[in-house]
């Protein structure tokens, strides 16, 4: 797996830039990264060398273009694409199994090893998706794009393989979810309610309760289409 682009001196200073940013969490997981004009004036490089660098940090999964929509980070550190591409191979219902175990070990962690600083990341997650109403262009986004408040979880459980593992899975399930084989099973209201009781399980450090709200939410969140 590449770890920087083969071009030119220019091209390897700017992955390093862009790496630098996402590894510091200037910005923040599953956030858009500037759009190619504003980087381009940012670093001072142009066009090609701009694409050069998110190609390969798109290579190593920290970064993931999605057309029409932008560039988004998935990951501080590089990830194994060998994984993703291993889970594509299965079953989407296989798929959402793997997923949903990872998950409700991730919130039990989270619960017990939670720090006070990822309990108000988490707390202004779920405030700003409240004020998120259905048919707007940033619902259609977080529709294409889930996996901020998940990530946010695994972030909190204090586990680097189990959040490595989460961060392999996503590109198989934006995928289908973007190609239409797999829809989420309720609407924002009711997503917004599993995640209060999961953030207040979270808040309260029960395991027991968070793995259960985990899995309530787990039941409305997505499905197989057809």
């Amino acid at each position: 797996m590449p770890d920087r682009p083969t071009g030119s001196h220019k091209a390897v200073e700017t992955l390093n830039y862009l790496k630098a940013r996402i590894t510091r969490g200037d910005w923040p997981i599953n956030s858009r990264i500037p759009r190619e004009p504003e980087l381009m004036a940012m670093i001072g490089v142009g066009k090609s060398t701009v694409r050069e660098a998110v190609r390969a940090l798109a290579s190593q999964g920290m970064l993931e273009p999605i057309t029409g929509v932008g560039t988004f980070v998935r990951s501080r550190t590089p990830v194994a694409s060998v994984v993703t591409d291993h889970l594509a191979e299965y079953s989407l219902d296989e798929v959402l199994v793997y997923r949903r175990a990872l998950e409700m070990e991730a919130v039990r962690q989270a619960a017990v090893l939670r720090t006070d600083e990822q309990l108000a990341q988490l707390r202004a997650v779920c405030e700003r998706d409240l004020r998120i109403t259905a048919g707007t262009p940033f619902a259609k986004e977080l529709g294409e794009t889930p996996g901020s408040f998940h990530h946010l979880v695994f972030e909190a459980s204090g586990n680097r393989l189990l959040a490595g593992l989460y961060v392999a899975v996503m590109p198989v399930i934006r995928g289908a979810v973007r190609g239409g084989r797999l829809r989420h099973g309720a609407d924002l209201g009711v997503f917004d309610e599993d995640h209060a009781a999961i953030l207040g399980a979270i808040e309260e450090q029960d395991a027991v309760a968070a793995a259960l709200a985990m899995a309530v939410h787990l039941d409305h969140d997505l499905v197989v289409v057809g």
